[in-house]
């Protein structure tokens, strides 16, 4: 384990703390980063996100994609907790929190956008980082591939019908551009070029082992650039909103109050069903994750569109955003020291 891993949980503070001071000692930088965005996904934090994801996809092996059908229960689980569950959960915590708990301090227009944006989070479950966590807990890289892929499939069809119920709204609009561009770069793209890299490396050996020790040896090397992606990643998103963070803190640590219970709460909830289910580790830890995670541009989006760019429902979905990361670094921390709690590979019948 290099140095950048061992000491992770240091770095992100790091760059949380250099986010924050760059906001607010060179704005016009990060408002330049800022601008360079199609259909509301940055491309900078699209290319840094690229760069984590890459290593995983060159892991992948279609031809174990086939056996994936065989063990489903993992992808129940995954379905299940993104759509039956999170969504129900984070709006009745947001109404529990802004309705009732903080309703003294808020106005009741505010405390509706606050909640609207939360439910958008809880909505949009993660496509791009989802590989991150992952690697970072070493999943199996196929099986991830298929849960994310099935999760994009449904949210499709059941993303817009889910927020407006949810929302109590009839014209949630999706953003069809969001949604298709961000699977294309955070999922196809990086995916051709894992099977690109794979299938070279593979054919570069003398003999099939060589090929694969290849490969292996490749990945190591990029862990490293993978790492540096995600720092980078902190860096600009707590850059980007440096200025909100220090004009209104008491209101982001009012959303991220709930936010925080219900991405613990999901994490756990997830956890402890596939403990039940006893599902291999590589196999139950990402897909605790993804159902913990969020599709944070699919949110901020529909926030933006429905509700305005200045609107509480848009701060939320940006709190989300930073709430994000750290949450699930220790979220991963908490995966690996627990691996034990799993068989390390699935039972056969």
């Amino acid at each position: 384990m290099g140095l950048f891993e061992r000491y992770l949980s240091v770095w992100v503070a790091a760059g949380i703390v250099a986010g924050v001071v760059l906001g607010l000692a060179a704005p016009g930088l990060l408002q330049a980063a800022a601008a360079l965005e199609v259909a509301h996904v940055n491309l900078v934090v699209a290319v840094l996100i690229w760069i984590m994801i890459y290593p995983m996809m060159i892991q992948v092996e279609f031809a174990a994609i086939r056996d994936v059908g065989r063990r489903p229960k993992g992808l129940a689980l995954t379905l299940v907790v993104n759509w039956l569950i999170k969504p129900f959960t984070m709006a009745a915590l947001g109404v529990l929190f802004f309705q009732v708990i903080f309703a003294p301090f808020v106005d009741p227009q505010s405390a509706s956008e606050y909640i609207a944006g939360m439910i958008l989070l809880g909505v949009a479950p993660c496509t791009a980082m989802v590989f991150v966590w992952s690697q970072l807990t070493k999943g199996d890289p196929n099986y991830t591939l298929v849960q994310v892929s099935i999760n994009d499939v449904i949210m499709v069809f059941a993303f817009a019908p889910v927020a407006a119920f949810l929302l109590g709204v009839t014209d949630v609009t999706v953003p069809w551009q969001t949604l298709l561009l961000s699977t294309v770069l955070y999922v196809v793209l990086p995916l051709v070029a894992g099977i690109l890299t794979r299938r070279m490396l593979l054919r570069s050996g003398a003999d099939p082992a060589q090929g694969l020790l290849r490969v292996n040896a490749f990945v190591a090397r990029l862990k490293p650039w993978s790492v540096a992606g995600l720092l980078a990643t902190v860096v600009l998103l707590f850059g980007f909103q440096a200025e909100t963070i220090v004009a209104q803190p008491l209101i982001i640590v009012m959303i991220a109050i709930p936010l925080l219970i219900q991405t613990y709460g999901i994490y756990f909830i997830a956890l402890f069903a596939a403990r039940g289910l006893k599902l291999p580790y590589e196999i139950a830890a990402p897909a605790c994750l993804i159902g913990t995670s969020n599709f944070f541009e699919l949110a901020v989006a529909v926030a933006i569109s429905l509700f305005g760019l200045n609107s509480g429902a848009a701060l939320a979905t940006v709190v989300g955003v930073l709430v994000e990361v750290p949450v699930m670094l220790s979220l991963v921390a908490f995966s690996n020291a627990h691996r034990h709690w799993f068989p390390s590979s699935e039972p056969r019948s």
